[in-house]
C-alpha cells in the first residue's frame, strides 16, 4: 500500500508543484487541500502517514491544525513537515515547539522536498 500524503497549502500553482514532485520521484499517494479547515473535512476519512502544511493560509493557519492534530489520538505520531515562508529561527522554533517534525523554508528545490519528506518514509 503506498504511502499517502496530506498537502495543506493555500496557493493552488504550489500545492501542485509539492504534488507532483512527491509522485514523480517516490512511491507516494498524494491528497491535496486549500486550507487548515478543508484539512480538517479531509483527515476523518483517510488515516495520512504524513502531513506537509504552509504556516500563513485562510481560516485555519498551520500552526492551529498542527495543535490539533497534535492533541488528537490518531495523529500524534504522524509526521508533520511545515514548508513556509517564514524562515527565520524563531518561526522555525515555534513550528518545531506546536509539533511539527521539520520545517522547510520556500523557495526550496525538489531535491530539498523530496530529501526531508524520504527522512519520514517507513
Amino acid at each position: 500500500m503506498k504511502t499517502k500524503i496530506l498537502v495543506v497549502e493555500d496557493s493552488g500553482p504550489m500545492r501542485s508543484l509539492i504534488a507532483a514532485a512527491l509522485e514523480e520521484h517516490l512511491e507516494v499517494d498524494v491528497y491535496e487541500a486549500e486550507s487548515g479547515f478543508a484539512a480538517l473535512k479531509l483527515i476523518p476519512d483517510t488515516m495520512f502517514n504524513i502531513i506537509i502544511t504552509d504556516i500563513n493560509m485562510p481560516d485555519i493557519n498551520g500552526l492551529e491544525l498542527i495543535s490539533f492534530l497534535r492533541q488528537h489520538p490518531n495523529f500524534k505520531s504522524v509526521p508533520i513537515i511545515i514548508i513556509s515562508t517564514e524562515g527565520a529561527e524563531a518561526d522555525r522554533k515555534r513550528g518545531i515547539e506546536i509539533g511539527a517534525n521539520d520545517y522547510l523554508v520556500k523557495p526550496f528545490t525538489e531535491g530539498q522536498l523530496v530529501n526531508t519528506v524520504q527522512k519520514f518514509l517507513t
